[in-house]
């Protein structure tokens, strides 16, 4: 818990461990073979835990490249630093091309027609654009369709305008589907060994936090897109990376603002989805869905309070939610409840309050809205 003079007016935050995200990051450096780049995936706020805090700790740290969905989120990136190399995961429109001149950025291509409009800008303006070019090995979203991509690295290594720096593939069910991520992973192989000799500062990267497969062979993959993991939470244990000892950094808590008891058969919230079956003693907390609990978590999800699980009762409301206190006597106004997170022996990790929302830990962390007050533990003076 961080002082209670720094979380006095919060009703609802979330504390960031640059502590605990430090330490992973060494661990997973240490596991990384010396020639593979780590790129620290950062987009969405990086994953809901704050953009500058987390990226100055990253550049303290020594990645190698920062990627981002958008134009907006890299150039908040080279306001904390230059130099650094930023790749946009994302197609840009039109007029965001010339960001990439004024911020350095590099850009994702997947077509002829985005080569040609990057190498026209780069030529008028008498510069270079640096690319990576993503290859379609059977996700569907971007990139050119494998069978197509050779033709197009031929393209781009006429256009003069452009810098290739690195290709890139994406794995569409790395831990569900093993056959099938083999069967992306040769179709990319396939268009490497096609391209032939290809330059040594090349960033070549299929593998993420949760396929990481290849990395420790001998491989032309010299780089890999580091996201969840970085954060403490382990995608999918039977990666390669799988094993190695990460800590959450996110934790998520809300207050107690009201106590009272109801009798039995006493309907609770919105649409009476709930109905007392006994005398019972229950607590508002001073968050709902509009600051990240999920409606799904209605009548399904727990928080924590003094080390007890105390279910939630009835609809969850934009912000409010209701809570069963009968067996946590201890339970006052002013108490903080863990939604995630730890509290005593007992933990509620982001995969188990994702599991019962029905969702992706992703979405989980990306839902955690602006009006959470994000305190950081380790956060350094400036």
């Amino acid at each position: 818990m961080p002082k209670k003079n720094k979380i006095s007016l919060h009703r609802c935050w979330a504390e960031i461990d640059l502590f605990a995200f430090e330490r992973n990051l060494k661990r997973i450096q240490e596991t990384l073979p010396k020639h593979v780049r780590y790129l620290a995936v950062v987009k969405a706020d990086a994953y809901g835990h704050g953009m500058p805090q987390i990226v100055r700790r990253l550049m303290q740290s020594g990645v190698d490249c920062f990627a981002v969905a958008n134009a907006i989120e890299a150039i908040e990136i080279r306001q904390i630093g230059a130099g650094w190399p930023i790749l946009l995961l994302s197609p840009l429109l039109p007029e965001e091309d010339e960001l990439l001149i004024e911020h350095d950025l590099t850009a994702t291509v997947s077509t002829l027609g985005e080569c040609e409009r990057l190498h026209t800008l780069a030529t008028e303006r008498k510069t270079t654009i640096k690319v990576h070019l993503k290859v379609d090995t059977g996700m569907g979203r971007l990139g050119i369709w494998y069978t197509q991509a050779y033709a197009l690295l031929e393209s781009i290594s006429r256009m003069t305008g452009l810098e290739l720096s690195g290709i890139y593939t994406h794995f569409s069910s790395p831990s569900s589907d093993l056959a099938f991520t083999q069967s992306q992973r040769e179709r990319f192989l396939a268009i490497i060994d096609q391209a032939g000799p290809l330059t040594k500062d090349l960033l070549i990267h299929a593998d993420n936090s949760t396929s990481i497969d290849t990395l420790c062979r001998d491989s032309p993959f010299n780089a890999v897109r580091i996201g969840l993991l970085q954060f403490g939470i382990p995608p999918y244990p039977n990666s390669a990376l799988g094993s190695v000892s990460v800590e959450p950094v996110f934790s998520f808590h809300t207050r107690v603002s009201l106590v009272k008891d109801l009798p039995a058969g006493t309907d609770i919230s919105y649409e009476r989805s709930c109905q007392l079956i006994r005398d019972s003693r229950i607590a508002i907390l001073t968050a709902g869905y509009a600051d990240g609990i999920p409606l799904d978590l209605s009548n399904l999800g727990e928080v924590l309070l003094h080390g007890k699980r105390c279910p939630i009762l009835g609809r969850v409301t934009m912000d409010q939610t209701i809570i069963d206190i009968t067996e946590c006597p201890p339970a006052k106004i002013g108490d903080h409840a863990v939604l995630i997170g730890k509290d005593q022996e007992v933990e509620i990790t982001a995969t188990d309050f994702s599991r019962l929302a029905s969702t992706i830990v992703w979405e989980t962390l990306c839902s955690v809205t602006k009006r959470v007050t994000r305190v950081y533990i380790g956060a350094r003076e400036l």
